[in-house]
C-alpha cells in the first residue's frame, strides 16, 4: 500500500503536488483551529451557566413577590386588573417552582429547594382561598387566610435568600475552576496548535524537498555544462512529472553535446593541422617565387658592363679601371650574396650608387643622380634587389632618350608608421596604361641591356614579403612630366639590423 501511493505521489504533476501540500497544511491548521475554537465555546458555555442557579432564584423571588402584591391589591380594590395579573404571576411562578428539586436528599442545597417548593405549594393554595374568600365577600375568611399566606411568604421569601446564597456560593468556586480550567486550556491549545503548525511545516518540508532537489541538481548540473564540463549528470528522477521529463532531457542533451563537442574538437584539430600544413606549403612556395625572381640576372647586361670594363682599360690607366671593376665586383656580389636573404636600406642605397657609377661609366656621366636618405633608417631590413630594379626603371624607361637633362632622385624618409621611399626622374612619364599595365606585371622587360628584375618583379616579391597589395605606387604626371614610384615600407623595430642595435 506505501509503494503504490508512493508511486502515485510520483506520477502526479507538480501543480497538483503544490496543491495538496497546501491543502493538506490548510486542512491541518483548520482542523485545529476548529477543535480549540469548539472547546474554548464550550468552556464559556459552561461559565455562563454557573450563575444561572442564582439568576433563577432571583426570578422566583421575583414572581413570587408578583404574586403577593397582585393578592394584596386585589384585596384592597377588588379590580379585574389585579386579580389577572395574580393570576398570570401565579402561573409563571409554578412554572419556576418546576425547576426545583423534590427528591430526597442529605444535600443541604436541595433540602432547601424540597422545603421552598413544598412551602410554596401550600402557600398558593391559601392564596387561592384567599382570593376565592374575597370574591365571596368573607371578609373573616380572606383576613385569616391573607395572614397564612403572608406568614408562608415571608418563609418562603428567607430560604430562597439563603439557597441563593449558598448557590452564590457554591457557583463562585466553580467560576474560577472554570477560569482556571479556560487558562490551561487556551495553553493547551496554543501548544497543540504550534504542534499542527510544526507537522504541517515538516510534511510541506518533506514533500517540497521532493520537488525542489531534483531542480538544484539540476541547476549545479547546467552551471557545469555552461562551463565547459559535459561529463556530468543530473542523478536520474523515477517520477514521471515534469522534473523526471526535463532531467532525462537534461542527460541525453548533456551526452548529445558532449558528443557534438567532441566531433568538433576533432575537426578543429584536423583543420589547424591542414591549415598548418597549407601555411607551411603556401610559405615553401613564397619562398620558392622570392628565390626564382631574385635569381633572374640577365647574363647581357653582365657580359656588357665587363666588356665596357676592359675597354676603359685599355684605353686609360689601371685606377679607373680598379675602381670601375671593384664598384662592379660590389654590385654583382651583393647580387649574388643578397639573393638568398633580407638586406638594411643602407645596403640597398650602396648597391644604386654603385649602379649609378657603373652606369654613368658606360655612357660618360649622363646620368644625373642625387639622392636625398634619411640616416636613421638606414638600418631597417627590406627585401634585397629592391631600388636598384626602380633605378633601373626610371633610367632605361624615364630619361634615356630624351631631349633635356634627365634626373633622379632617391629619397627616403622616416614617417612615423612606416619608411618612405621615393625614385623620381624628370623623363618620359607614363599613361595610366601603361601604370596598369605595371600593376598587372602584363608589362615585363624586354630591353637585353638590364639585369632582369623589372618593376614587375619588385612588385611581387614586396607582395609576397609584406603579404600587402598597398606597398608600393606609381604616380606620373602624364607624357613628358617624369615619373615618382612610392614605397610605404611598414616600420617595426624587429625589421631593424641588429648588429646596429647591439653596436
Amino acid at each position: 500500500m506505501g509503494n503504490r501511493l508512493k508511486r502515485l505521489w510520483e506520477n502526479l504533476p507538480i501543480t497538483r503536488k503544490l496543491f495538496l501540500e497546501i491543502a493538506f497544511t490548510a486542512a491541518a491548521l483548520f482542523a485545529s483551529n476548529l477543535l480549540i475554537y469548539a472547546q474554548i465555546n464550550r468552556m464559556v458555555g459552561r461559565m455562563d451557566s454557573v450563575y444561572s442557579s442564582n439568576v433563577n432564584l432571583n426570578e422566583l423571588s421575583d414572581r413570587l413577590g408578583d404574586v403577593q402584591n397582585y393578592m394584596y391589591r386585589y384585596l384592597e380594590v377588588k379590580d379585574s386588573d389585579s386579580l389577572t395579573n395574580y393570576y398570570r404571576a401565579e402561573q409563571e411562578y409554578k412554572d419556576l417552582l418546576n425547576g426545583l428539586n423534590m427528591q430526597i436528599s442529605d444535600n443541604p442545597i436541595q433540602i432547601l429547594e424540597k422545603n421552598i417548593r413544598s412551602m410554596s405549594d401550600n402557600y398558593l393554595v391559601i392564596a387561592d382561598e384567599t382570593v376565592q374568600a374575597k370574591r365571596g365577600m368573607n371578609v373573616e375568611k380572606y383576613k385569616s387566610s391573607y395572614e397564612s399566606a403572608l406568614k408562608l411568604y415571608r418563609f418562603i421569601t428567607h430560604d430562597i435568600s439563603v439557597l441563593n446564597g449558598r448557590q452564590f456560593k457554591n457557583n463562585s468556586a466553580s467560576y474560577q475552576t472554570l477560569q482556571a480550567a479556560l487558562k490551561y486550556l487556551e495553553i493547551v491549545s496554543l501548544v497543540i496548535l504550534m504542534i499542527v503548525m510544526f507537522i504541517s511545516l515538516a510534511v510541506m518540508m518533506i514533500l517540497t524537498k521532493d520537488i525542489v532537489t531534483p531542480l538544484t541538481n539540476l541547476a549545479q548540473t547546467a552551471k557545469l555544462v555552461g562551463q565547459g564540463n559535459f561529463h556530468v549528470k543530473v542523478s536520474p528522477v523515477h517520477s514521471r512529472d515534469e522534473l523526471g521529463i526535463v532531467t532525462g532531457t537534461f542527460n541525453q542533451m548533456v551526452d548529445s553535446l558532449g558528443e557534438y563537442v567532441t566531433k568538433i574538437k576533432e575537426s578543429a584539430e584536423k583543420e589547424q593541422e591542414m591549415q598548418a600544413r597549407e601555411l607551411l606549403t603556401q610559405s615553401h612556395l613564397k619562398e620558392a617565387q622570392l628565390k626564382f625572381l631574385q635569381s633572374q640576372i640577365n647574363p647581357h647586361f653582365l657580359f656588357n658592363s665587363l666588356n665596357a670594363g676592359v675597354q676603359l682599360a685599355v684605353m686609360e690607366d689601371a685606377e679607373k679601371t680598379s675602381v670601375f671593376i671593384e664598384k662592379m665586383a660590389d654590385f654583382f656580389r651583393y647580387n649574388v650574396k643578397k639573393g638568398m636573404e633580407d638586406a638594411t636600406i643602407r645596403e640597398e642605397v650602396e648597391t644604386v650608387e654603385n649602379y649609378i657609377y657603373i652606369l654613368n661609366v658606360r655612357f660618360a656621366g649622363e646620368i644625373h643622380y642625387s639622392s636625398e636618405v634619411d640616416q636613421s633608417v638606414l638600418d631597417y631590413r627590406v627585401p634585397s634587389m629592391m631600388l636598384q630594379p626602380l633605378v633601373e626603371n626610371a633610367v632605361n624607361h624615364g630619361i634615356r632618350g630624351i631631349d633635356w637633362q634627365g634626373e633622379v632622385k632617391l629619397v627616403v624618409r622616416d614617417c612615423e608608421e612606416e619608411i618612405e621611399i621615393r625614385v623620381e626622374d624628370n623623363g618620359k612619364g607614363m599613361s595610366e596604361e601603361q601604370i596598369r599595365q605595371i600593376y598587372e606585371g602584363s608589362r615585363g622587360t624586354k630591353n637585353p641591356e638590364t639585369t632582369g628584375i623589372g618593376v614587375s618583379n619588385v612588385i611581387s616579391r614586396l607582395k609576397l614579403y609584406y603579404n600587402t597589395d598597398s606597398v608600393l605606387e606609381i604616380a606620373s604626371g602624364g607624357p613628358g612630366r617624369g615619373t615618382t614610384v612610392i614605397l610605404k615600407i611598414p616600420r617595426k623595430e624587429e625589421e631593424r639590423d641588429v648588429s646596429d642595435i647591439g653596436g
